[in-house]
């Protein structure tokens, strides 16, 4: 077939620009990405070769292959592994074919170190040869395709690549990179050792290169006709813990996620028992930018008898622990698993529940541990909104993950979430009850709530919920440690012991304005479930509370802001009997409907919540300021 030219996807455009022009300084990143790619290639064969071991063909020992040629300046990266097709080529090579792409853009930050970060996180480690190399050739061919359904790529990043079939006998693929003028220091076996020992030596694949030895006779090094293997060439889990350093499981956790920046906490272990199983999981450091979308399930690599058989096994994790990273290699699963299969095994099932608990460990080590605190801080701003899922999620585990929730409060003075539930009834008063929280849609919304105001009087603690997630977790945590939770939001608030002394003189106020109370209910009928006094307040004339079992007005924005049908909002509206506002207010006065009116909305702003008719509420507003001079 006559070779064909054509244009990059223009994201593709633009990303090789970044490549030839931007991380110049962290060149060296483009061996570490073509080997990652070329151990990925290997891995999809041996999972197509379970059912198709033909697709082997005579060469079954799978490996990856380095060499230069000084003279041509060259770099050549070559692997047998699954190979591409001429579609395949054009598709993976010409276009950024994933959902991130525009994620990937606006995560660069002009950081270099960063930014290079992020090239092998979003698949898009190929381009990288683009730094060191003005021209860049793949000749592939795909596993069991004949000898004549070879492609030859080639592309110097101007925009356009050139496409064709060729005959290639080999199996695999070979990049060929023509290196730029400036960049010979890579032409040397010494540089390009110290290149894979550093990013790739955890590869399971043997990384060959042909050995080189000084020639006394010829006075100069010559290149024997011999390989040498430059990695350890073994999969890191399988081997024990104490042969494996700190920078070794570093290594092959950047490997594993294309995430360069070093993980909070890793645990490896072998189970034996009824199932056997190696697990070796990584916290991350920080959030990927889908975390937060429920619809992309994260999981771990799944071996079985070091046989890679897929890269996101979701099934062997619950999902609010979608962040972990890891691997899974399995003795007792079959070779031929399948995603439904795994979804209905009972081995797949038990497998999970240890990788739960032993996540749950992992965390419990990180949280209590003096010189952890900050790691474990760090993990809780990254990922808590996601791990408070597992409180509707994980029954099993529910008292585990509950002690592992932070908060912040009212004595943390600042937004940081970093109060445990055992910080918090460590310092309740003899006589408190319960655990009281306020829910908010900011850290702000919530120090300023109207709702605090008691307890700011009477120094009770009370934890600041402002989450989304916050609200449905609530629904599944009742209580802790035998101590309910109580919104302060909620219109049965009951301080009990903590405010008998008021109760007599509250009694007394609550008759002398019946009549005002019974006059404001008719004006607001049409808004407010109920009017009534309150001594929760000591600052603010008004607030909105709602029953016991009744939806809250925060969880009724939530649902409206995500396209959801929520009821009708009747809330409660509370008054405060000692405010100076509510001490002028009488029945007798003309615009005392506007007064009501404008005590309910002022509330309702103040719990964040949006007016139905904002003009008329600044018309009412102007008109009581004049008539009030």
């Amino acid at each position: 077939m006559a070779q064909e030219t054509m244009s990059f996807q223009a994201e593709v455009k633009q990303l090789l620009q970044l490549m030839i022009h931007s991380l110049y300084s962290n060149k060296e990143i483009f061996l570490r990405e073509l080997i990652s790619n070329a151990s990925d290639a290997a891995d999809r064969l041996r999972f197509e070769a379970i059912v198709d071991t033909g697709l082997y063909e005579d060469d079954p020992n799978l490996h990856i292959r380095i060499s230069y040629d000084k003279a041509g300046r060259t770099i050549v990266v070559h692997d047998n592994g699954i190979g591409m097709s001429r579609d395949e080529a054009i598709s993976h090579l010409g276009t950024i074919a994933r959902s991130g792409t525009k994620e990937f853009f606006s995560k660069l930050s002009g950081d270099q170190q960063k930014d290079a970060a992020l090239i092998g996180q979003f698949g898009v480690g190929f381009y990288s040869g683009f730094i060191v190399a003005e021209r860049v050739t793949v000749e592939s061919r795909r596993a069991s395709l004949p000898a004549d359904h070879g492609v030859r790529w080639e592309s110097t990043g101007d925009g356009e690549f050139s496409i064709e079939q060729i005959k290639r006998i080999q199996r695999g693929t070979s990049i060929t990179l023509y290196l730029r003028d400036s960049e010979d220091e890579l032409l040397s076996s010494h540089r390009l050792k110290s290149i894979i020992q550093k990013y790739s030596d955890h590869i399971s694949l043997p990384i060959l290169m042909k050995k080189e030895e000084w020639d006394a006779e010829k006075s100069e090094i010559v290149i024997r006709d011999e390989d040498e293997t430059i990695n350890q060439a073994c999969a890191i889990w399988t081997r024990s813990k104490s042969q494996i350093s700190d920078e070794q499981y570093i290594s092959f956790y950047e490997h594993l996620s294309h995430d360069h920046e070093a993980p909070l906490a890793w645990t490896h272990n072998r189970v034996e028992g009824r199932n056997e199983y190696i697990q070796l999981l990584y916290i991350p450091a920080h959030a990927t930018f889908d975390m937060w979308n429920r619809s992309h399930r994260g999981g771990l690599k799944l071996y079985v008898k070091r046989v890679f058989i897929m890269d996101e096994a979701e099934q062997l994790l619950p999902n609010y622990l979608r962040f972990i990273k890891g691997v899974v290699d399995s003795n007792d699963l079959p070779l031929n698993v399948s995603r439904e299969i795994l979804q209905e095994s009972h081995d797949v099932k038990t497998i999970r529940d240890g990788v739960t608990r032993r996540v749950l460990s992992m965390l419990e080590e990180l949280a209590s541990a003096a010189d952890n605190k900050q790691k474990y801080t760090k993990f809780w701003c990254e990922f808590g909104q996601v791990f408070k899922e597992g409180l509707g999620e994980d029954f099993s585990n529910r008292e585990r993950i509950t002690k592992l929730l932070r908060f912040a409060s009212t004595r943390s003075n600042s937004a940081e979430q970093s109060v445990s539930l055992d910080d918090y009834i460590a310092r309740m008063k003899p006589e408190q009850t319960k655990i009281y929280y306020v829910t908010a849609d900011s850290y702000r919304g919530a120090c300023n709530s109207p709702h605090l105001e008691v307890f700011v009087k009477k120094d009770i603690e009370v934890l600041l919920l402002t989450d989304r997630v916050d609200e449905w977790m609530m629904s599944f945590l009742r209580e802790f440690n035998g101590k309910p939770f109580a919104s302060v939001a909620r219109g049965d608030l009951d301080l009990g012991s903590l405010y008998n002394e008021e109760k007599h003189a509250q009694e007394k106020v609550c008759e002398d304005l019946k009549l005002l109370i019974d006059r404001m209910k008719d004006v607001l009928k049409e808004k407010a479930k109920d009017v009534r006094l309150t001594f929760r307040l000591t600052e603010s004339p008004s607030c909105l509370v709602v029953d016991e079992g009744e939806m809250s007005g925060y969880l009724q924005r939530l649902l409206k802001a995500a396209g959801q049908k929520a009821p009708d909002f009747h809330p409660i509206l509370e008054v405060n009997p000692e405010h100076a506002l509510i001490n002028r207010l009488s029945p007798a006065v003309t615009d005392f409907d506007d007064w009501c009116h404008f005590l309910f909305d002022q509330a309702l702003l103040a719990e964040g919540g949006a007016l139905d008719d904002p003009a008329n509420f600044i018309r009412r507003t102007n008109m009581l300021l004049i008539s009030s001079k």
